[in-house]
């Protein structure tokens, strides 16, 4: 089963916790730092279109 390892998005209200949360204040630097992270981490980003972008490990552990 995959894991959600982390959100990057820019309305913090609308997050409620699950996984380490990154809040942006514009879709560029979002966007920025979920690719940063999906490097990092090694998971893949995947955009809700509605301003958050979750990371995704797809991994089975």
């Amino acid at each position: 089963m995959a894991k959600i390892v982390a959100i990057v998005t820019v309305h913090k209200e609308r997050i409620d916790g699950g996984a380490p949360i990154f809040i942006e204040p514009d879709m560029d630097k979002r966007e920025t730092t979920a690719f940063l992270l999906e490097k990092i981490l090694d998971a893949s980003a995947h955009d809700l279109k509605n301003g958050t972008i979750i990371l995704v490990n797809h991994r089975h552990e």
